[in-house]
């Protein structure tokens, strides 16, 4: 029988230490701050909303809503940006992407203050990941989907892993991470040829496509360890669903649940980068 990866106790693991970083940070008269800056009413954009809010308030960070219409101008966004650079009670800013139609996303990335950057998504951050210096965060997701795979004990050296997805929010970020843990890594896009025979040949599988239940029986096999980093909304089934049919996933060794896999750790995660971001201001300058 396949095993379901949760993610509720590599999420307290991350919190305890979390916990306490905030307590020290109390010391020096610092509450870790958290903007959440979201545009429009994306049910999966609300969802995780609501769950970074609870996780952070319970561990004692300051959180703030800051919401635009689904209207809303790149001048009204850039400026809402720019507010939140200039506010030194806010140490982490999370852009809720992907922004609506006619919104340059890009741009908007680009505006974003890189010590405030909890979520991986500027050029500074990225650099970070793919160089492996160190600078910046690692996107939430793809941190979350290696805390996971350490807390419970998956080799990932010497194994091969399949990324199912290019973006530069989560598939390229895991791959490289995967990469610098010693794994040989296929990123498999819509150009790939044959994408079942890849993933069925792989250790570990993580599904990014942001296709709801996409990846069926034809992709999975025995003994493999899925990561199903997907939440999507299914209009055929009215609710959040992942990447992976979770049919097939029973077929495998092991695989993260949807809801109560990745989601449940990045929202922990997202916490411990800003808590982070607050330990790097200079004791001097507070």
């Amino acid at each position: 029988m396949s095993e379901k990866l949760r993610g509720a106790p590599v999420a307290a693991a991350l919190n305890e230490k979390t916990a306490a970083a905030v307590a020290g940070l109390s010391t020096r008269g610092i509450v870790p701050g958290l903007a959440i800056l979201r545009v429009g009413v994306r049910p999966d954009d609300i969802a995780y909303e609501q769950s970074a809010e609870r996780r952070c308030a319970a561990l004692g960070i300051a959180v703030r809503r800051v919401t635009l219409p689904a209207g809303a101008s790149q001048e009204a966004l850039t400026e809402a940006i720019e507010r939140l650079n200039a506010d030194d009670t806010v140490h982490g800013i999370l852009l809720l992407r992907p922004l609506p139609e006619g919104l340059d996303e890009k741009a908007a990335v680009g505006a974003l203050a890189p010590e405030k950057d909890v979520d991986g998504v500027t050029g500074v951050s990225l650099a970070g990941v793919f160089t492996g210096s160190g600078a910046g965060f690692p996107p939430c997701t793809a941190r979350s989907c290696m805390e996971i795979l350490r807390h419970y004990g998956v080799p990932v050296a010497g194994k091969r892993a399949v990324v199912l997805g290019r973006s530069l929010v989560i598939g390229r970020p895991i791959a490289a991470m995967l990469l610098a843990a010693d794994a040989t890594v296929t990123v498999c896009h819509s150009k790939t040829a044959d994408i079942p025979a890849l993933c069925r040949a792989a250790d570990i599988v993580v599904a990014a496509t942001g296709r709801p239940e996409s990846v069926g029986r034809e992709h999975l096999s025995k003994g493999q360890v899925v990561l199903d980093v997907g939440m999507s909304w299914s209009e055929k089934k009215q609710k959040l669903c992942g990447d992976v049919d979770p049919d097939a996933a029973e077929l495998t060794g092991a695989f993260t649940p949807v809801p109560g896999g990745v989601g449940t750790v990045t929202a922990a995660v997202l916490a411990a980068h800003v808590a982070e971001a607050a330990e790097r201001i200079k004791p001097e300058t507070v």
